[in-house]
């Protein structure tokens, strides 16, 4: 068998043979194309399922990760990178993983879990906490959740594991879901509960033809200085409870002071 030039076998300033940087560069093209058509594959195959773009862009990322851990084996191993080469990959990952805090690994477990029990979707309205509005995105990491004020928030998916979730997804049909979203409006007893009834029915009439359900109420608790109603409002698209939320209450608001104003002595 005809031996490899001895020019290939001569040490470069690397420590490295010209036959192991060859070998080595071969991988990270090896790599780089399999990463091109893992990723391309995934992308196609993620729009023939359906799969959200969050779920397909973890699924991708994790496929990239494997991709990047198998290039690294390879390198030290088919490279024959010496002894100290793995030192230093070891001291590098032993680095990586120094830095990577309990909170950090708890947060990525939160992720998968989220992604895996899918408690919400992308497009639904949810109350996580203290925090509520329209799920924008679903990652590893975070949550994007835009707020009546317009605003995107990125909560912390272990945050969100260690908070009451209101997913307000009522219905799924076929073409289209339905929402409820409830929240609760408060009054003195200086307008009689029969009356507050008839100015909550009158409100809602003025919506009927504009949403899928007529909003509906009811009186949830009374004390010596309130009572306290729900609201249920029945949406086909989150978004409208952004305009309808404000308005409706403010209506009913104004129409009961105005009772409210008749009635004092």
């Amino acid at each position: 068998m005809q031996q490899a030039p001895e020019w290939l076998n001569q040490q470069t300033p690397l420590g490295l043979t010209l036959t192991q940087i060859l070998s080595i560069t071969i991988i990270a093209i090896i790599a780089f194309l399999l990463e091109r058509m893992t990723t391309r594959y995934l992308r196609r195959f993620a729009k023939r399922a359906g799969l959200e773009r969050s779920v397909s862009n973890n699924l991708i990322l994790t496929f990239r990760i494997l991709i990047l851990i198998g290039s690294v084996v390879s390198v030290i191993r088919v490279g024959g990178l010496d002894t100290q080469w793995f030192v230093a990959f070891s001291a590098l990952g032993g680095a990586a993983v120094g830095f990577a805090s309990t909170q950090t690994i708890g947060n990525f477990i939160a992720g998968l879990y989220l992604l895996a029990t899918r408690p919400f979707k992308v497009g639904d309205y949810v109350r996580l906490g203290t925090i509520e509005g329209i799920v924008q995105e679903i990652t590893i990491n975070y949550t994007k959740i835009l707020t009546i004020g317009k605003n995107v928030v990125s909560v912390i998916n272990l945050q969100i594991l260690q908070r009451d979730i209101t997913n307000y997804l009522y219905e799924t049909e076929e073409a289209t879901n339905l929402y409820c979203y409830t929240f609760e409006m408060g009054f003195d007893h200086g307008v009689s509960t029969e009356k507050t009834a008839e100015i909550f029915n009158q409100v809602f009439e003025r919506y009927r033809h504009m949403l899928p359900k007529k909003p509906s109420y009811m009186l949830t608790r009374s004390g010596a200085f309130e009572r306290v109603y729900m609201v249920y409002l029945y949406v086909r698209k989150p978004e409208e409870i952004f305009d309808l939320r404000p308005r409706i209450g403010e209506e009913v608001f104004n129409c009961w002071d105005k009772e409210r104003s008749k009635e004092k002595p």
